[in-house]
């Protein structure tokens, strides 16, 4: 077998490359396989379609670096630094990046199925299609990452923080994404049925044609939000905050809206057949559709 050496160090399966200096080295599809690679330096190193499973990445500097299309799954990235990196279509099946700084990383398309990346920072990291089933991102900051169409079906996102976050046409359904702050998330065309959005901060979101049949909303703050052409077939919407909401053909049937604020909220066209409106509060400013009697209905008017 012909060794490979690149700056010095040789390249094998479980090579001992501990705090070694791999700056800029040219490593494409090079095997690494449970190489232990803890606190070393790959900035800016070319590592396209590199085999890296069960390797050994703790704190390794990969500011940069190019893993387009690499193998790591089962690796262990614990602290890595990984900002601006290109993991484009990679394999990080139950990879540990716990901690990992991803900030404005390429992870387009990446398999990121069981990944550990609590307390991970993906600030503005681009995760277009990515999938990350049953990932754990417990803590971790995904302020403005675009995650458009991205699989994220029982996912924890538990103390996640998603402010501006792009999630169009992304699978969150049946997510638990219970007091999380929304904010100005652009959530279009995504999937939430039977998601937990329970005192969720939701305002300024962009919920136009969302799929959010059966989905928990109690109490949730949807003031001045979107829901234009959105499904909340069956949806608990009790005691949530609808204030100036646009719900322009939203299909609201059977949909529970129990003590609901609709002050200045726009339903022109909105399917209420079936729904609770009991005791909900609205205005001179509330806009019902034609057919619809809110006093019949329970609907209290403040004026």
């Amino acid at each position: 077998m012909v060794l490979v050496k690149v700056n010095g160090y040789t390249i094998e399966p479980g090579a001992d490359l501990i705090e070694a200096n791999l700056t800029g080295a040219n490593l494409s599809g090079a095997n690494l396989e449970g190489a232990d690679l803890r606190i070393a330096n790959l900035t800016k190193a070319d590592l396209t379609g590199a085999f890296l499973c069960e390797a050994d990445l703790y704190g390794a500097d990969l500011t940069g670096v190019d893993l387009t299309g690499a193998n790591l799954a089962r690796a262990d990235l614990t602290g890595a630094d990984l900002t601006g990196a290109s993991l484009a279509g990679a394999n990080l099946t139950a990879v540990d990046l716990i901690g990992a700084d991803l900030g404005g990383a390429d992870l387009t398309g990446t398999d990121l199925i069981g990944a550990d990346l609590t307390r991970a920072n993906l600030r503005r990291a681009d995760l277009t299609g990515a999938d990350l089933t049953s990932a754990d991102l417990i803590g971790a900051d995904l302020t403005g990452a675009n995650l458009t169409s991205a699989e994220l079906r029982r996912v924890s996102f538990a103390g996640v923080t998603l402010i501006g976050a792009d999630l169009a046409g992304a699978n969150l359904r049946r997510a638990d994404l219970a007091g999380m702050d929304l904010s100005g998330a652009d959530l279009t065309r995504a999937d939430l049925s039977g998601a937990n959005l329970t005192s969720a901060k939701l305002r300024g979101v962009s919920f136009v044609g969302v799929t959010l049949v059966g989905v928990d909303l109690t109490g949730a703050n949807l003031s001045g939000t979107d829901l234009s052409g959105a499904d909340l077939t069956r949806a608990d919407l009790s005691g949530a905050d609808l204030v100036e909401a646009m719900l322009v053909r939203t299909n609201l049937y059977c949909s529970n809206l129990f003590r609901t604020s609709l002050h200045g909220a726009y339903l022109d066209g909105a399917n209420l057949t079936g729904a609770n409106l009991a005791e909900s509060f609205a205005d001179s400013q509330t806009i019902w559709p034609a057919w619809f009697d809110p006093l019949t209905a329970g609907v209290i008017i403040e004026d």
